[in-house]
């Protein structure tokens, strides 16, 4: 069946990465929830926070995928637990800014390592060039992604016929 979802699939792009993505992510996550206590959305808050010293609610919902009342939750943990803080920052209007506690950095500074790892082994058996090409590919995607996210067949009653229509949370 491998062989099949990987050389005879009409979607062999999503196929691999979305399976490598499960790869990864399940035993990662699970790991980090047995061992500290935090499911999926919160540590990728945690993460979001830490790679980029701090940042809004806003910002994390953009670059994680997560519905915002989904991080709202996330959020709201996080900070019970001490591990994030929140101030508002004043420019265009009032703005909260979410940060890492000490306790948060901690915390990443322990997980991080076993992701890095995972993601070095994952990689592997590629040259280092090989995984330069790969990241500048998939960052070209990432950067497109307004051309082709969000947008989902929907049929026209009129017609019966299926057109394109963005979808928007």
């Amino acid at each position: 069946m491998l062989k099949a979802k990987l050389w005879e699939n009409p979607c062999p792009f999503s196929f691999r990465l979305n399976y490598l993505a499960l790869l990864y992510n399940s035993p990662l996550y699970t790991w980090v929830e047995e061992r500290y206590g935090l499911r999926r959305p919160e540590y990728v808050v945690l993460y979001s926070l830490a790679i980029s010293n701090g940042g809004s609610a806003m910002d994390v919902s953009r670059t994680s995928g997560f519905p915002k009342n989904t991080l709202s939750r996330a959020i709201k943990r996080l900070r019970e637990l001490g591990l994030i803080d929140q101030h508002e920052v004043s420019g265009i209007g009032p703005r909260q800014i979410l940060g890492l506690t000490p306790e948060g950095r901690v915390l990443f500074d322990e997980t991080m390592p076993t992701f890095a790892e995972i993601e070095k082994r994952m990689l592997a058996c590629l040259t280092t060039g090989e995984r330069q090409i790969l990241l500048e590919i998939l960052s070209k995607i990432v950067l497109n992604e307004e051309d082709w996210s969000g947008t989902l067949p929907t049929s026209d009653d009129e017609t019966g016929q299926d057109h394109l229509e963005t979808v928007h949370d």
